[in-house]
């Protein structure tokens, strides 16, 4: 099953996806969200599945061509966002790039972070910036969307509880990040907005290609529309989702709609290229003595998406421009800043 959130309100409105993503029809008779979808999967799963099956055979009503650019991320917004670094070559190289050691435990226990989840980037829209200087970065990336989970749950315990896989753009300021990891009190600022794939797709859409709690498939990044990177995100990911969603769960339990992200998809072998600007320069020290590559400016573009063995996109494309920031007033900041 695929499904995607019209950019309707706070939440958007929920819609399946044809397969081939080229068709769409309404499901708000069924939920009228993708977190309502989530809060009560087991009532409302059959008749989205119905409505799937209905649309991908020409037999749905009310059918209508999807476009992404008409899509916020499914989830528009969620209670958690919990990002991993579950591709620890990436995180080796990037540590690197500042100076800093790795841990010998970083191959043993996960890295991970709690991101900014009020308001999500759509697929399509632009990141805005306010300053060149602070090093922006795109991370393509996977993330599972969960249902309830107790506190406490076991690897072997994780089966049936993701529902939904989405890809991420996970939008870092690398220049604000060795400040602020210096206080020792984690990412904020650095971490910005994230935006994620038009489409949600349920784990059984991969078929053979999800398996052992991975994604099978390479993931596509252009860069100013140029092939940047196409490492496989099966290949060199030491900590699977299990084992991510394991250890979010240590001491807390997880809402239905919590999202948990795999890090920066990134592969040891140099030629599959890299889903991020820092690991690339961490590779031109390397090998040149300095970076060559620079952050994104304004007006840069970043093009993330994932096929199947056919050719087909899986989850749409996350398709985005780096733009500068102007200051915007709220109307009730306007009607206070007025003049008596």
């Amino acid at each position: 099953m695929k499904l995607a959130s019209l950019n309707h309100g706070r939440d958007g409105q929920l819609i399946v996806v044809s397969r081939d993503l080229t068709q769409a029809a309404h499901a708000h008779d069924i939920a009228p969200t993708l977190q309502f979808a989530l809060d009560n999967w087991d009532q409302v799963e059959a008749d989205l599945q119905h409505l799937y099956r209905n649309l991908n055979d020409g037999v749905a009503q009310d059918v209508f061509p999807f476009n992404p650019a008409l899509c916020a991320s499914p989830l528009p917004r969620a209670y958690q966002w919990a990002d991993g670094s579950a591709y620890v070559n990436h995180v080796e190289l990037v540590r690197k790039a500042r100076g800093a050691e790795m841990p010998e435990s970083f191959w043993t226990d996960p890295l991970m972070y709690q991101g900014m989840s009020d308001g999500f980037l759509a697929p399509c829209q632009d990141i805005e910036m306010a300053d060149e200087h602070w090093g922006i970065d795109f991370e393509g990336e996977i993330a599972v969307i969960t249902d309830d989970i107790n506190m406490g749950t076991r690897t072997e315990e994780v089966h049936g509880h993701i529902k939904l896989l989405m890809l991420v753009n996970d939008v870092s300021l690398r220049n604000l990040i060795p400040a602020e990891l210096g206080k020792g009190f984690g990412f904020f600022q650095s971490k910005p907005a994230s935006a994620f794939s038009p489409v949600a797709v349920t784990p059984d859409e991969l078929g053979e290609h999800w398996h052992d709690f991975k994604v099978h498939h390479r993931l596509t990044v252009h860069y100013n529309d140029e092939l940047f990177g196409q490492p496989h995100a099966g290949t060199d990911m030491t900590f699977n989702f299990a084992e991510l969603v394991q250890h979010v769960a240590k001491s807390r339990h997880l809402c239905a709609g919590t999202i948990i992200g795999s890090g920066t998809v990134s592969n040891k072998d140099r030629s599959s290229g890299s889903c991020c600007l820092a690991e690339r320069r961490m590779l031109e020290v390397i090998d040149h003595g300095s970076a060559s590559t620079p952050f994104m400016q304004f007006g840069d573009t970043v093009k993330i998406e994932m096929f199947d063995e056919t050719g087909q996109s899986i989850f749409g494309a996350i398709e985005q421009k780096v733009v500068r920031y102007e200051h915007r007033y709220h109307d009730e900041d306007l009607n206070h800043h007025k003049p008596m």
